[in-house]
């Protein structure tokens, strides 16, 4: 009987100690990094960057899944339900895990509440762009143009809670101003028809846009932060352009589903961290116009806090430019 009891024993101790194991060997194989948004877009640039450091901290693969529709939110509901075991986890941002909230009244999660977030991986101020020839010189004349004319122009896109909408939906109610909205599959798709000269104007992130401002082929009229970017810095802040009620500034994350153990977040959050301290991947992303978190503004703390007062903030905003349609 006495050994009976140690074998019994022995078994639940090994039992016990297996989520242990499988936590402390994470990850054993590839993790699924979704990204909501069309490949070539910021979200998808920034996971890419930094998945591919993480990668080879981890020993592991990040494959990178596009995963389209509902403005982000498709893959964000997708991954908040998934299994909590660390394999599938998502690049999100403001539009995802903060606008969407107000912007989906039947939302299929809540992003403070259904994530385990992992840290923020990098700022993305974001710009009023225009095609190449459209007739405003500057903002001021921008803006009396789009007042003007609104009923012939169209804003291009990524689709009801992407940045792309949320920010523009910002510019358009401070002008007083509701063009033909016209929705892509994401921002990439978008900027290609800005160059083609599809659609008059559009509101983006710097990572997706400093290559096509040099070379001329769209027009950058303002950028939403307080400072200039030093990768554009001819282009003037919306303050000094004579639009500061415009401050728009959007961010990616890393995001677990609630539930995730967190040893396992812990390690995510090890491997973002190292990715954001290496060399080549902030040359990376700071030539693209990213800003970069502080070791402060790293780590799921800092995320989770980050997500709450962004949902408070553009509830307001939201709720203050009235109906969508």
């Amino acid at each position: 009987m006495l050994v009976l009891v140690r074998l019994l024993s022995c078994v639940v101790a090994m039992v016990a100690a297996a989520p242990a194991l499988a936590q402390g060997d994470y990850p054993t194989r590839p993790v699924n990094l979704v990204v909501p948004f069309a490949a070539g877009g910021p979200t998808d640039i920034v996971a890419r960057i930094v998945g591919e450091h993480m990668s080879r901290t981890l020993k592991q693969q990040f494959v990178i899944e596009n995963v389209l529709g509902a403005g982000g939110t498709t893959a964000s509901t997708r991954v908040a339900k998934s299994k909590p075991d660390g394999y599938s986890i998502i690049m999100g941002h403001m539009g995802t895990h903060a606008a969407s909230v107000a912007l989906y009244p039947k939302l299929g999660y809540k992003p403070d509440v259904d994530f385990a977030p992992i840290g923020l991986a990098a700022g993305t101020p974001v710009l009023i762009l225009s095609k190449k020839d459209f007739a405003p010189k500057d903002l001021k004349e921008f803006v009396n143009y789009v007042k003007a004319n609104v009923s012939k122009l169209n804003m291009a896109h990524a689709g009801v809670g992407s940045v792309s909408f949320t920010t523009c939906l910002l510019l358009n109610s401070i002008i007083g101003v509701k063009p033909t909205s016209v929705p892509y599959s994401g921002t990439g798709p978008a900027l290609t028809a800005l160059i083609a000269g599809q659609v008059d104007y559009m509101c983006d992130q710097i990572v997706n846009v400093v290559q096509q401002i040099e070379a001329g082929q769209i027009k950058a009229y303002a950028i939403g932060t307080r400072e200039r970017s030093p990768v554009l810095p001819n282009v003037p802040t919306a303050s000094e352009a004579g639009l500061p009620e415009f401050q728009a500034s959007a961010w990616n994350a890393l995001f677990a589903p609630q539930g995730t153990p967190q040893p396992i977040v812990d390690r995510l959050a090890g491997a973002l961290d190292q990715a954001l301290s290496d060399p080549g991947v902030r040359k990376r992303l700071l030539e693209l116009g990213s800003v970069l978190p502080d070791q402060a503004g790293r780590g799921p703390k800092a995320l989770g806090a980050l997500v709450k007062s962004e949902v408070e903030r553009w509830t307001k905003v939201i709720q203050a430019a009235g109906p969508l349609e």
